[in-house]
């Protein structure tokens, strides 16, 4: 059997110095849904994807200097599970009650993460994003 080893030499880092995007997935059925759903519901701006790549369906949203990816993937298996992105808003009660309005339903969480407040919901496809406020 191969085993892949690892070396980690002392002192050396990778120098990472920024996110530049999150990719989410979905399948192909939910693609309208969960495209609509970051562009309508949540309201991040979409932008343009390069010409290449636009053939593979999906989105790009811009927030901030990061972006988020929508990715479309036939192999993708979206089940519950702890895995998801934050957004953070200026007033959570406010971004709740709007979602709870939109027919969407949110899950408090009890626990202050280090002075975030802050809800999980699901997107279309399943995945869970988390709404957090500071």
């Amino acid at each position: 059997m191969l085993r892949r080893v690892w070396v980690y030499r002392w002192g050396m880092t990778l120098s990472i110095t920024a996110i530049d995007h999150t990719q989410i997935t979905c399948q192909p059925a939910d693609e309208p849904a969960t495209v609509a759903f970051y562009r309508n519901i949540l309201g991040l701006a979409e932008v343009d994807k390069p010409e290449e790549l636009k053939s593979r369906g999906g989105a790009w949203f811009q927030l901030g200097t990061q972006q988020v990816h929508i990715g479309v993937d036939t192999e993708c298996e979206v089940s519950p599970s702890k895995r998801h992105v934050c957004f953070l808003v200026e007033d959570l009660a406010a971004a709740q009650a709007v979602l709870e309005d939109a027919g969407i339903e949110t899950t408090p969480e009890p626990i202050d993460a280090f002075g975030l407040e802050r809800f999980f919901i699901r997107d279309p496809a399943g995945n869970r994003v988390e709404i957090g406020a500071r």
